[in-house]
């Protein structure tokens, strides 16, 4: 008789797309955030946590395939045949928030959120299905001082974290300045913004493609086409010569910080006058502010989610160079993005609300910060009081509680304490700066004894040691002044100090 076929046992591994964050990552994004919370809040801005779960009709167009509610986003049907699905991001809970208690929130509502948003993506490096945001908006102010306002703070919150000026530039557009260019070129029709939708297309990936491909690569895609190094063509919009320099005349007046390029505008484009004009009031809030060109920057060839956002739009980009996977140097690159979105919230009300808002790339900060020196060091592990007597178990913890009473991070060894070493490999393991030792013959005497770890692994590493070489790896102390003596040991490494 056959045996009954055992249960396979479960793969012990992470889907594909997602990935586990362990002690030293968590906490190096809790201090950003905590960093980029308080600027937000000095600047007004209100906390809020939406459910991670939305209708799918609440999330709405902007979706990637809005004719298959599952692609793009992690869907599912519930039991009355409604379909839900994990966000997406977290602007379009702020547009049901603002619809759902709009009498109850007051006008204008600033909001700052953070927390990770899933999308049903096929995964690849430095790609993942669930990642983190941080966002603020402010729902309810018509006014671009609103716009100048969250790209203020956006700079003080870069540089709150660590990047400093210099190795940042916020970028600034506005929407109807590339529909106003795109209209004085021939290729946009106010009447019917459905003409001229591939050129269109085209085009604007054009412009997006300016900083790497220069002008010639742009001219290129806005004639006839462009074949790269590859051996790959890709289309062009077969614009004429006229209207391939109207387009160049906007990426020059833009990388001058100049607006005065844009004069034709005023005659051939309402909506593009309109555009510069929101864009100079936004220059001058920003000056009055002591917000100049060193940080933030007027530069009409952003280009962001144009079917999203009705106004300015705004990026923030790291200038500072890394090495990438072969070595070579590059921009670090964009880290945050943001715009006037005054047709979300109408989706639920009907009624036209003014919104604008910016979103920070977590991961993507963190690991900009890592490339500065400013994070991924590792976090100091906790104190480790050793256990060298089952039946004193009450004094160890009593030790413990008075580390911590004191604001000192600390733990007692609750595995097996038979084998010591087991218990030091343990303390080595977590980081520990300190392990605290009393067996009977110190219990006796009212002693501890205080191991150092951090000159045990320097030791252990053969290093020069001559700066320490009057401090003994171990002492003995009262237990009395247990405190104090852990508190000048971690003292002297105050750079790891829990």
């Amino acid at each position: 008789m056959a045996k009954d076929k055992q249960p396979r046992k479960p793969r012990a591994e992470t889907p594909k797309g997602f990935r586990d964050y362990f002690g030293a990552d968590v906490i190096e994004r809790r201090d950003m955030l905590a960093k980029i919370s308080a600027v937000y809040e000095r600047y007004g801005f209100d906390p809020l946590e939406t459910s991670a779960v939305e209708t799918v009709e609440a999330l709405g167009k902007f979706l990637p395939d809005v004719d298959r509610p599952n692609e793009g986003v992690f869907g599912w049907q519930d039991e009355d045949g409604d379909w839900l699905a994990l966000r997406y991001d977290l602007t379009a809970p702020l547009a049901r928030v603002a619809a759902q208690f709009r009498n109850e929130l007051p006008t204008p509502y600033r909001r700052y959120a953070f927390g990770p948003v899933w999308r049903n993506e096929k995964p690849g490096p430095g790609r993942f299905r669930q990642f983190y945001q941080c966002d603020a908006d402010t729902v309810g102010a018509p006014s671009v001082a609103a716009d100048a306002e969250i790209c203020a703070m956006l700079a003080d919150a870069l540089e709150e974290v660590g990047i400093e000026r210099g190795d940042y530039i916020i970028r600034v557009n506005n929407r109807k300045v590339l529909n106003g260019v795109l209209e004085a070129a021939g290729v946009y029709d106010p009447n019917d913004p459905e003409k001229f939708v591939e050129e269109r297309g085209i085009v604007l990936r054009a412009i997006d493609k300016f900083d790497r491909l220069g002008r010639e690569g742009v001219l290129a895609l806005l004639g006839e086409g462009r074949l790269d190094p590859s051996g790959d063509y890709t289309k062009g919009a077969n614009l004429t010569f006229e209207q391939r320099e109207r387009i160049m005349i906007m990426l020059k007046g833009g990388h001058e910080n100049n607006l005065a390029a844009f004069d034709f505008l005023a005659e051939r484009s309402e909506i593009g006058k309109q555009g510069i004009e929101e864009l100079e009031e936004i220059q001058d809030l920003l000056a009055a502010q002591g917000y100049g060109p060193d940080r933030i920057v007027i530069d009409p060839s952003v280009v962001r989610g144009l079917g999203y956002y009705t106004g300015p739009v705004y990026e923030a980009e790291l200038t500072f160079e890394i090495l990438d996977e072969k070595g070579r140097k590059r921009q670090f690159g964009s880290v945050a993005g943001g715009g006037r979105y005054d047709d979300l919230v109408k989706r639920f009300t009907g009624q036209a609300v003014p919104a604008t808002g910016v979103s920070i790339g977590v991961d993507r900060l963190l690991a900009a910060l890592r490339a500065k020196g400013r994070a991924g060091v590792q976090a100091p592990g906790p104190v480790v009081v050793t256990v060298m007597d089952r039946d004193r178990m009450a004094d160890y913890m009593a030790m413990v509680g008075d580390l911590r009473r004191a604001g000192i991070r600390a733990e007692m060894y609750l595995g097996n304490p038979k084998n010591f070493g087991n218990q030091l490999k343990y303390a080595d393991k977590r980081g520990s700066p300190i392990a605290i030792i009393q067996g009977g013959v110190e219990a006796a005497k009212g002693v501890v004894i205080l191991k150092d770890l951090i000159l045990g692994a320097k030791i252990a590493e053969n290093a020069t040691l001559e700066e320490w070489k009057d401090r003994p790896a171990q002492v003995e102390v009262p237990l009395t002044e247990l405190v104090a003596a852990v508190q000048k040991m971690l003292a002297l490494y105050k750079d790891l100090a829990p």
